[in-house]
């Protein structure tokens, strides 16, 4: 995989989720749900429409309050704080929601300058400079920073939401649904920006997605959701090979069999050429 870990039981969990339950009136969508994510991993969390994937992402950045259950992230009870102290701990959290969510009426520097002055403490001309920063590490040319959401493209609103997620060094992001709509070449390229990142910044990510080749090109364990909680969380190799009826027409399906395939002929190229 991606990133092995050779000793899996020295790694330190950076996110403990303990007897998870979120419901919405009658409806439960996860019941005694337990999953750790390990510091300096890409986790991927897949499952079928409505077990929850997007709603355990807010619970654990504190957008959706659980009804039981323990959410311990870099070691604490971020619950059990007090608002000034928890927050501290939030903006350590970097997250791209479905759709970027840029604010319409501001230009993409403005959004990513946001976070900057109303959390990290900087004036307009220091958060432009470091939002210009953070907009080239997002693959962005500097060009785009004046435009407006409604001027760019799909690609460019999922860089430009990824630039504003690591406008305060996050030491986790979480990405939900970050390919969708997306061609394949956008998407992969996207991928491989996710997985430089990770690498150069020692990021963890959460991952939200349905999309089979991000799981197989850059994920080093895949969690799946179902019935109310996580079933199976391993290397996506285990995963494939569970026996469940949904796991198997999810990974073993046409579109489960290319992305094997496309990884495999992925780790099998050269990333250099010789001389000849």
């Amino acid at each position: 995989m991606v990133n092995p870990v050779h000793d899996e039981s020295a790694v330190e969990s950076i996110i403990d989720v303990r007897g998870l339950r979120n419901q919405f009136g009658t409806q439960v969508v996860h019941d005694q749900l337990d999953l750790q994510v390990r510091r300096g991993e890409i986790l991927g969390v897949v499952g079928g429409s409505g077990t929850g994937k997007s709603v355990l992402l807010r619970s654990i950045v504190g957008l959706q309050a659980p009804a039981a259950g323990q959410i311990r992230v870099f070691g604490q009870d971020l619950a059990a704080l007090a608002s000034e102290a928890r927050s501290q701990y939030e903006r350590r959290f970097g997250v791209l929601f479905q759709q970027g969510a840029l604010f319409s009426s501001l230009t993409v520097l403005e959004n990513i300058a946001l976070p900057l002055t109303e959390y990290g403490g900087l004036d307009a001309n220091e958060a432009r400079g470091v939002s210009a920063m953070k907009l080239a590490l997002a693959g962005l040319p500097i060009a785009a920073g004046d435009k407006y959401p409604a001027a760019l493209s799909g690609g460019m609103i999922k860089r430009a939401a990824l630039a504003r997620a690591l406008a305060l060094d996050p030491d986790i992001l979480f990405l939900d649904e970050p390919t969708a709509g997306l061609d394949p070449i956008s998407a992969a390229a996207f991928d491989r920006l996710i997985l430089t990142l990770r690498d150069a910044l020692g990021l963890t990510v959460f991952l939200v997605t349905h999309d089979l080749d991000t799981l197989y090109a850059i994920c080093d364990r895949v969690a799946v959701l179902s019935a109310k909680r996580v079933l199976v969380a391993d290397r996506i190799e285990a995963v494939a090979a569970f026996d469940d009826p949904w796991i198997q027409q999810y990974f073993q399906g046409p579109r489960g069999r290319a992305a094997s395939q496309a990884a495999l002929r992925a780790a099998a190229t050269p990333t250099h050429q010789g001389n000849a």
